[in-house]
């Protein structure tokens, strides 16, 4: 989460005046998906492919300027039909502004989505086919209503943000790796949950964030404490949930400005070295995904997590 430059509150923009004008003259995100998903916002658009993100996703992405066909509908998270269920997977920083960089070097960005196209497969391979992946060019401030942007526009269900978590830059340490200076803090590690009591769903968002936690919980993970500390300043934030790892982040734009309810998960401390590591692995990025994956399920439908799909 933390990066140098990098903003993530928006004081100034609490109407959806404010709101709707900036959306409208921002180009939106690139959102990967079938053709009856992608036309909402696809209709003006050229296919365009980004270098960095070409080595890492085999599919190309569409991005369009649709803002000004932004829903005014509130979709809802009741009687949900897992077919026809929009979940989006926003994939935190952008290919040009990296977010965190791993104590090895690697930016937050390539562990984002990494684990977000994971996540992405496991919800379709299990019922989920509206399942997207919303991948953002830009810089960091301005690609934050652009994702805001696309989410609405697309009228999704719910909104999962992926991001690793790190540290703020007075915490860091210096080390060398592979010849190269490079920082790093194993004073934290974990991963953590966020909301927003500005979101226009709240209770909804607190719900699944809920979800998400106790999965992870269920799996043996710990949550990140380092939150509720002093030490953090500014950083500092309300636990919601103290046996889970859920915290309260109002000012969290992807969280309050969407329509829909929102969840940031930071998956996993990269400036842990050791944590850096496990998530890097397969079977922990499986387990997270896994994790996730339950948790919509049973968000869909509390029966599902039984019974199976109806």
């Amino acid at each position: 989460m933390f990066s140098r430059g990098t903003f993530y509150a928006a004081p100034g923009f609490r109407s959806r005046a404010a709101i709707l004008s900036i959306a409208a003259v921002l180009l939106l995100p690139i959102v990967r998906g079938d053709a009856a998903w992608s036309r909402a916002i696809a209709r003006h658009s050229p296919k365009h492919h980004t270098p960095k993100l070409a080595a890492l996703t085999p599919e190309p992405f569409i991005r369009g300027l649709a803002a000004s066909k932004l829903s005014r509908s509130k979709p809802s998270a009741a009687a949900c039909d897992p077919a026809k269920f929009r979940i989006v997977l926003d994939v935190g920083h952008t290919a040009e502004s990296e977010g965190a960089i791993s104590a090895r070097n690697v930016a937050e960005f390539v562990f984002n989505l990494r684990l977000a196209q994971r996540i992405v497969e496991k919800l379709k391979a299990e019922g989920f086919p509206k399942a997207r992946l919303l991948v953002t060019e830009g810089k960091a401030r301005p690609s934050l209503f652009k994702r805001v942007a696309a989410a609405n526009a697309l009228d999704a269900n719910l909104l999962l943000s992926i991001h690793h978590d790190s540290v703020p830059d007075s915490m860091l340490e210096e080390w060398e790796f592979n010849g190269k200076k490079s920082h790093f803090s194993d004073r934290f590690s974990g991963y953590s949950v966020f909301v927003s009591r500005d979101n226009p769903d709240f209770q909804t968002s607190f719900r699944f964030a809920e979800l998400v936690a106790k999965e992870m919980k269920a799996d043996g993970l710990q949550y990140a404490k380092q939150y509720t500390l002093p030490i953090m300043g500014k950083n500092q934030h309300e636990l919601l949930d103290k046996e889970t790892g859920v915290y309260r982040y109002d000012q969290l734009v992807v969280l309050r400005m969407t329509r829909m309810p929102a969840v940031l998960l930071e998956a996993g401390s990269i400036s842990n070295r050791d944590e850096e590591v496990e998530m890097q692995s397969p079977e922990r990025q499986e387990m997270i995904s896994t994790g996730v994956t339950e948790a919509v399920k049973e968000f869909c439908d509390p029966r599902w997590a039984i019974l199976g799909p109806p």
